[in-house]
């Protein structure tokens, strides 16, 4: 198989059943899904539809119920908390609505700590952090603490650190949900130069024109994926 067409991610028979009171929901009942290296496929649905937990279970932050998930050709799906942890910082690097930095270190310390994780040492840490915080723009940030940027600025950083491990695959949960329309459209080119160097992009969005930045489109509905389109057509999330 051809590297960029191999598959990043593999699921089969996904179900996630919560138990409520003696009765079950099924969040989650049935997804099947490829996503090949270096595609950039945006995740739409409305609120309930199960996009979330979906992400989650994509994002090794929680385990399905029953089904296969092959994350880089390795069965992910009933790992220990530890064991996903690990297949999670190796090759995932995650995006949030609300950035998530911490308020009391600088913009470079923010970026460097999955490398703190990593084992890596202090003045290679600094380094590398320093070099992606000048990928997305912000070589001169990196001093400042976040309450001293602005919100298209922290996003910023919040990818820095999402890119400074490498990871194969980036995972974004609503990204501009917090930007006006100027820092929507930066954040938005970064992505696609990540697109465009090769990495494989999964977008968690509600708004139809972030969506149609990506080359896959898919819709999820009552915990199955009702919709799977390329690029260029406008999804109705409602």
């Amino acid at each position: 198989m051809d590297k960029k067409d191999a598959i990043a991610i593999r699921l089969r028979d996904i179900k996630k059943i919560y138990k409520m009171g003696g009765q079950e929901l099924a969040a989650l009942n049935g997804i099947n899904l490829d996503i090949k290296r270096g595609e950039f496929a945006a995740l739409m649905g409305p609120s309930g539809s199960g996009k979330s937990t979906l992400m989650n279970i994509l994002g090794c932050l929680d385990r399905p119920t029953v089904g296969s998930y092959e994350l880089e050709g390795k069965e992910v799906a009933h790992l220990s908390d530890d064991e996903l942890a690990v297949m999670r910082n190796k090759h995932i690097g995650f995006v949030f609505q609300n950035f998530n930095l911490l308020s009391r270190i600088s913009s470079l310390e923010n970026v460097a700590l999955p490398l703190v994780y990593a084992g890596v040492g202090a003045s290679e840490r600094r380094k590398r952090a320093q070099q992606v915080l000048e990928a997305v723009g912000l070589g001169d940030r990196a001093e400042h603490l976040p309450n001293e940027l602005s919100g298209g600025q922290r996003q910023r950083v919040a990818i820095a650190r999402a890119l400074v491990n490498n990871p194969e695959i980036i995972m974004a949960d609503e990204p501009t949900g917090n930007l006006d329309t100027k820092s929507t459209k930066e954040i938005m080119e970064i992505f696609q130069e990540m697109h465009g160097r090769g990495k494989t992009i999964i977008l968690v969005t509600h708004e139809p024109e972030i969506a149609v930045c990506a080359n896959r489109q898919l819709l999820v509905r009552d915990g199955v994926i009702t919709r799977d389109e390329g690029k260029g057509v406008v999804l109705d999330v409602v």
